[in-house]
């Protein structure tokens, strides 16, 4: 492994830190390295505060060794002024001798100029190290730019027999298919990704609260499917604790809920729904949904061709009847055990 490659590695890493904090910016990683040897390294802050390039050099005590020095970032350096000026003149102003990028910022406001921009300034740039790494690690943002729709993340567990949910049940809450040890795992990506959907079905049936609680970080934006506004006021999901989005067909003025972050969007339901939830999404700038179901609303996607990544949990238990799961016909890229559970991770190419 030739160093370059080493060192967008530990890129890759402390970029990680950043994920569900930076949005709508990419959570970037930088290292700064002289003489073989890492002087300053940084990742994206929240959004509105410095990015990676900035934290990197902010961390470096010896401001004169940068003239010398190779900064390494996932993602090329922005060129335009945002909530903060471009990465690029940064790198100009302190005359890095060498900028290698993972890969090109597909953005239009950058797509190229920031590399021009800092090899007009005579530093020496190295383009697509590990750029497939970078690109994955990048796959919301990049997706939104390319796509013009969020990520999105299919969620399921299913039993043995292949049933997500019993025929009936006595109580409004889930009935739980996988372990504790997945569950927190499905937690963690909350906190990770921006926003989190269910069905009318699941919202009445399960009356989840659709947040971060057995992790840290910051609860997903929600969006609920209900047609006919059928899931009671009193839910948890219309606690008003973090803004949600309503897809109806009835006028919303006909539900005074109460709360500002309560927002009605309103789809056709007897045309393309999944297309019609993107554009919403794309409209509020969520760069990810992750798509809890249940069957109905899972099976909308699948069968649209709209998701990019399934996570199927099979927890160990049988139900002999109950509702099916949804069906999926797509390239099994790992099978994680979590305990006595099986993850299924599936990719869309």
């Amino acid at each position: 492994m030739i160093k370059h490659e080493i060192y967008i590695k530990r890129c890759l890493q402390i970029a990680k830190n950043g994920l569900g904090t930076t949005r709508p910016n990419p959570s970037v990683g930088a290292v700064i390295v002289v003489d073989n040897k890492i002087i300053g390294e940084g990742f994206t802050s929240n959004y509105g505060d410095h990015h990676a390039e900035v934290n990197a050099v902010n961390s470096v005590k010896n401001k004169a060794l940068l003239k010398e020095a190779t900064i390494y970032v996932t993602l090329e350096p922005c060129s335009h002024f945002g909530k903060t000026p471009p990465c690029a003149d940064l790198l100009v102003k302190h005359q890095f001798k060498n900028v290698v990028i993972g890969t090109v910022d597909s953005n239009s406001l950058v797509a190229g100029k920031g590399i021009e921009r800092l090899q007009n300034a005579g530093i020496n740039v190295i383009v697509g190290v590990l750029e497939a790494e970078c690109k994955k690690h990048h796959k919301r943002f990049f997706t939104v730019q390319d796509k013009k729709r969020p990520y999105i993340i299919l969620k399921w567990a299913e039993t043995k027999d292949g049933f997500v949910a019993p025929l009936s049940k006595d109580e409004k809450k889930p009935v739980w298919i996988s372990n504790n040890n997945s569950q927190q795992l499905v937690h963690k990506l909350r906190a990770q990704e921006h926003a989190i959907l269910v069905g009318t079905n699941t919202a009445i049936a399960d009356n989840p609260k659709l947040n971060v609680r057995s992790w840290s970080g910051n609860n997903p934006l929600r969006i609920v499917l209900d047609k006919k506004l059928r899931i009671p006021k009193n839910a948890n999901l219309f606690d008003g604790g973090v803004k949600t989005i309503i897809l109806c067909m009835v006028e919303s003025e006909k539900w005074e809920v109460g709360s500002e972050n309560i927002l009605f969007e309103a789809i056709n339901f007897d045309k393309k729904i999944a297309e019609q939830i993107c554009a919403v999404l794309q409209k509020h700038n969520i760069q990810s949904v992750i798509i809890e179901g249940g069957t109905q609303t899972l099976q909308t996607f699948v069968d649209a061709n709209l998701w990019d990544e399934a996570l199927v949990f099979i927890g160990d238990t049988y139900f002999e009847k109950g509702i099916k799961a949804p069906v999926l016909s797509a390239k099994i890229i790992a099978t994680k055990n979590i305990k006595n559970d099986i993850l299924k991770i599936y990719t869309n190419d």
